[in-house]
């Protein structure tokens, strides 16, 4: 019985030992596979050091780094100001020659120069610190030049001291605010007439898309995008008017809000009933404040409001609308939140527009005319007779600045340093002349008309604040 009971016991565990021998083995030969894997990954990745090396020793060439002591380019007028210039040389030959330097005003003045003797061998570096006396409010340029035996070029900088202290003349008409009290009047009479429709190809089981109608002032028709959430009942409403040119789309990034971008007249889909190309659209009407484009314009966006407002239905939490805009839609989100109170919170990038006087005299110094002033001064040029005095008669009821003290929700405002298009001294003019208290901004050092990531995200958590959304 013994010996029987020891062949059974034979018989029922040699599979188990097979088994476990085909799991050793199918192990060990993992491990191979999983060694052989991670020879080729070394092996390749030594391979790209070699080429980044190979690279780096063929490619010839001075590398320049330039930063501010502050990381955000702004200082206090009680303050110095530092920057350090740091530069590597890759060249085989031995680089000769001197680094200058200097500050000017935003328009062109100059307030200090200085340079530094060069003299770099192969993959050496150095170290350069400039030190910048006390300056008064406003923003400077820092300008960076290095000429060396093989190497020719100027790195471009912005700093900008207590820009919280800079200050602008208003000028605004007498009546603003009877002009555009009548212009709400106006609008009043023209029906809406809203029409919603589902745009299924666009939607997907997250989110429904919807086109969306409506007659605005002058009886012209203008259209958006809608896209709402399908899990929730009741959401905030991310509001977003455009950019010069920039056609909309639907958002279908908003995960917490009801996106809601609008085309107003002109632009994107809204473009049947008037046709204007982007360089005579900043132009058209301009020589009549009644027929100026942007009265239209901002009209519109006071009309995508009262569909808002209109549609509860639809899931929108009235009291939470936020409205957002770059650029031109800078420029149309202040006067949005300027005549109509039904806007909580206004974040707004580069806006466009802002104290267009002093824009004016900042780019009169630019070397090369650049938007929006380009098509201005085109626009002048080619109209004998009119005159700068023409210009401002008209445009003075729609600068950002004039509509600035009317503000009263809370704002965010971020601008780059290097903006040609919006002098960041005119940005932070029209910023200080808004009637919230509860108001910030942010400074992007190396970014030109745009901001970063860095900034949205920010964004994106002072909203969560001030809707209280959690």
């Amino acid at each position: 019985m013994l010996k029987n009971y020891k062949k059974l016991l034979i018989i029922l565990t040699t599979p188990l030992l097979l088994a476990g021998s085909y799991t050793a083995m199918a192990q060990i030969v993992n491990a191979k596979k999983e060694t052989g894997a991670a020879k080729k990954e070394a092996a390749a990745a030594k391979k790209e050091k070699e080429e980044a090396k190979k690279k780096e020793e063929t490619n010839e060439e001075l590398i320049p780094e330039v930063n501010p002591s502050h990381k955000d380019g702004l200082y206090e007028d009680d303050e110095t100001i530092n920057y350090k210039i740091k530069l590597k040389s890759t060249y085989k030959e031995t680089q000769e020659g001197r680094l200058s330097y200097d500050v000017l005003t935003d328009d062109n003045r100059t307030v200090l120069t200085g340079h530094f003797p060069l003299k770099l061998k192969y993959k050496d570096g150095d170290t350069y610190s400039v030190t910048i006396p006390r300056q008064r409010p406003g923003f400077f340029h820092f300008n960076v030049r290095i000429n060396t035996t093989s190497y020719d070029d100027t790195i471009k900088s912005v700093f900008g001291v207590s820009p919280l202290k800079l200050t602008s003349t208003l000028h605004r008409p007498a009546d603003f605010d009877e002009f555009w009290r009548e212009t709400l009047k106006e609008l009043k009479k023209v029906p809406p007439d809203f029409k919603v429709t589902i745009d299924k190809k666009q939607s997907s089981k997250d989110k429904k898309v919807y086109l969306v109608e409506m007659r605005s002032y002058d009886d012209v028709t203008i259209r958006g995008w809608l896209v709402i959430p399908t899990f929730g009942h009741r959401f905030p409403v991310h509001y977003r008017v455009p950019g010069y040119g920039v056609p909309m789309h639907p958002n279908m990034d908003a995960d917490d809000f009801i996106a809601f971008d609008i085309d107003v007249r002109g632009n994107g889909i809204s473009r049947d009933q008037i046709k204007l190309n982007t360089d005579i659209y900043s132009t058209t009407g301009i020589e009549d404040r009644d027929r100026y484009i942007y009265r239209g314009a901002i009209m519109d966006c006071i009309r995508g409001m009262d569909f808002l407002y209109s549609h509860y239905n639809l899931g929108v939490d009235t009291g939470s609308i936020y409205v957002e805009g770059g650029s031109q839609g800078g420029a149309l989100g202040i006067a949005t939140a300027a005549l109509d109170k039904r806007v909580k919170v206004l974040t707004v990038q580069v806006p466009l527009y802002s104290d267009i006087r002093d824009t004016y005299d900042i780019s009169a110094t630019y070397t090369e005319q650049v938007f929006p002033f380009k098509m201005f001064r085109k626009y002048y040029d080619t109209h004998p007779g009119y005159t700068w005095d023409d210009f401002y008669k008209v445009f003075d009821y729609y600068d950002p600045q004039n509509f600035a003290p009317k503000v009263h929700c809370p704002v965010l405002m971020g601008i780059g340093l290097l903006d040609l298009f919006c002098p960041p001294r005119s940005s932070m003019c029209m910023f200080n002349h808004l009637g919230t208290k509860n108001k910030e901004f942010i400074t992007v050092a190396n970014s030109t008309h745009e901001v970063n990531f860095n900034y949205f995200m920010f964004q994106n958590n002072w909203l969560r604040e001030q809707l209280r959304i959690p």
